[in-house]
């Protein structure tokens, strides 16, 4: 099926806002032209190429937000160490990949020590044992620091003077980005296409049709961001918004063909690694309170100066104390550009886990996109979590509060941060209705939307309709195999849900911990389809 022609959806459940129980879906020229019931449609699209649904559900398609697509590709086509439960099994996992590929960097993904039953790490020693004359990069789950072999140190020599450097540990801060550099200079080309393909056939196999690539110079070289929009330019395959986050990379940014100066422009680190800025010091490690990266000054004259070229900025910024520099840097840039201006921008803050109500309203104020991870509570939230370990269960619940940006009037657009959290939207809609603090949940609608209508808005698209499916709408749709929907009513004390067509609102999958999530049958992006796994009665 392509957009050339008149395409009918018949027989299913399809989400919209005008029609709540609507089971027809009527497409042409890549645009959403009809919705309602089967027999008018079958009236008005007489000539029109029908699907038969049989009961399937159909609903916009997902929008991730922030994604680092080659690094998802290497772990998705190498070696996945998210399962690894110890240092022996990681050993184990790194002197089989380096047997199977000699000659090749390693690069690899996912060990996360917070989650083994013995959280020793290995030395590098060790590493160097299992790999020999290898360079291997292994990244911590949070990408923000990495085990890695003498011999990809030795790529990198610069890094052992770097802040951030161990003998025998995790590199972190500065070291850790240059033998990141290095590992990802020793891909080859055709290594990075096939990761980056690996990545976006992933992607629209889960329903999504557009992503955020959030890259700069401390994730990847520019040929790599380069490469991936031109790849992502073929038919056929997701749209890839590129974000370069670099200070002063204003023409850079331009010259790659970047949407903005923006994405993972690094304010502070991750609470994982421990690189996360806070105000009081890391409750399991006292002696320290993380990395600052960048201060309110130089925030602000970024801020400034892409306003000003119209562009969209942003940053990385996880810990309280980076909050902080960060509001205060959109003061500076308010008194530079005035409010209207800087508004008008809508620049990005990536995940901002760490901000207090007073300080989303402000950023409201100033037009601020909060892109954030609904998979960081599901994966380390709780009072035996990750986060829990690092703060203090006190602070870590206050953690993602998802509910109290938006009340404050904060755009949410959810995304994964792949590799970091897999690319699983359903999942990540399921963890906003479900964080582990009650106060920070959202309802299934508000959270869906943040996953779909709110990725397209995030990128600058606001015409009040792509994202949705209603007459005008660019066709952006998925066909999911879908058991019971329901309407989610939000409510002050509990969580209702219920099955009556009368509230107006459309219902969408079940999402209760440990139903089945839907699963893809077709992802169609401006009604081409990107993926199909789905068979037509018609």
């Amino acid at each position: 099926m392509t957009n050339d022609s008149t395409t009918l959806l018949l027989g299913g459940r399809i989400y919209t806002p005008s029609s709540p129980d609507a089971t027809a879906l009527a497409v042409s020229g890549g645009t959403v032209v009809w919705v309602g019931q089967d027999a008018p449609a079958r009236a008005l699209h007489p000539d029109a190429t029908v699907v038969d649904l049989d009961g399937a559900f159909v609903a916009p398609a997902f929008v991730d937000a922030h994604v680092h697509a080659t690094a998802t590709g290497l772990h998705l086509t190498g070696l996945d160490l998210t399962r690894v439960r110890g240092a022996g099994e990681l050993l184990a996992a790194v002197r089989a990949a380096v047997a199977a590929a000699p000659g090749q960097v390693l690069l690899a993904h996912g060990w996360d020590e917070s989650a083994w039953t013995d959280p020793r790490l290995p030395g590098r020693a060790e590493l160097d044992d299992a790999a020999g004359t290898t360079p291997v990069y292994l990244s911590r789950v949070d990408v923000h620091s990495a085990l890695v072999s003498t011999a990809l140190i030795d790529l990198a020599p610069e890094a052992r003077v770097g802040e951030g450097f161990s003998a025998d540990g995790p590199l972190t801060r500065d070291a850790h980005h240059k033998v990141r550099a290095a590992a990802r200079a020793a891909i080859s080309p055709q290594q990075r296409t096939a990761a980056q393909r690996a990545f976006l056939a992933e992607a629209a196999a889960r329903g999504i049709v557009g992503v955020h690539e959030c890259g700069g110079p401390d994730i990847a070289a520019q040929d790599d961001f380069a490469g991936l929009l031109a790849l992502a330019a073929e038919p056929g395959l997701p749209e890839v918004v590129g974000y370069w986050g670099e200070l002063g990379g204003l023409d850079t940014a331009r010259a790659l063909g970047a949407h903005g100066v923006a994405g993972d422009l690094f304010v502070d680190g991750a609470l994982g690694s421990r690189t996360a800025a806070l105000s009081s010091p890391y409750a399991d490690e006292p002696g320290t309170s993380g990395a600052l990266y960048a201060d309110a000054a130089g925030i602000g004259e970024h801020l400034a100066s892409c306003t000003e070229a119209g562009l969209q900025a942003g940053f990385h910024v996880i810990g309280d104390a980076a909050v902080a520099e960060v509001v205060e840097g959109f003061r500076l840039a308010e008194k530079e550009v005035g409010q209207r201006a800087l508004a008008a921008r809508h620049h990005r803050l990536e995940h901002l886990e760490m901000v207090t109500a007073d300080q989303a309203r402000v950023l409201a104020g100033w037009g601020v996109v909060a892109s954030v991870q609904p998979l960081f509570d599901d994966a380390w939230g709780g009072d035996a979590g990750m986060y829990a370990e690092r703060l203090g269960a006190d602070r870590a619940a206050g953690l993602n509060p998802f509910a109290t940006l938006a009340a404050e009037g904060v755009v949410l657009a959810f995304g994964s941060d792949s590799p970091v959290t897999a690319l699983d939207p359903w999942a990540a809609v399921r963890a906003a209705v479900h964080h582990h603090t009650p106060a920070a949940r959202l309802s299934a609608r508000a959270a869906f939307t943040a996953h779909t209508r709110a990725g397209h808005r995030a990128a600058g698209v606001n015409d009040g309709v792509t994202g949705s499916l209603v007459p005008g709408a660019p066709a952006h749709y998925a066909i999911w195999d879908a058991t019971d929907l329901v309407v989610a009513t939000a409510d002050t004390r509990v969580q209702r849900w219920s099955t009556d067509p009368r509230s107006g609102v459309p219902p969408l999958p079940r999402l209760d911990p440990g139903a089945p999530l839907p699963k893809c049958l077709r992802t169609v992006r401006a009604g081409t389809v990107i993926y199909d796994q789905f068979t037509s009665a018609s």
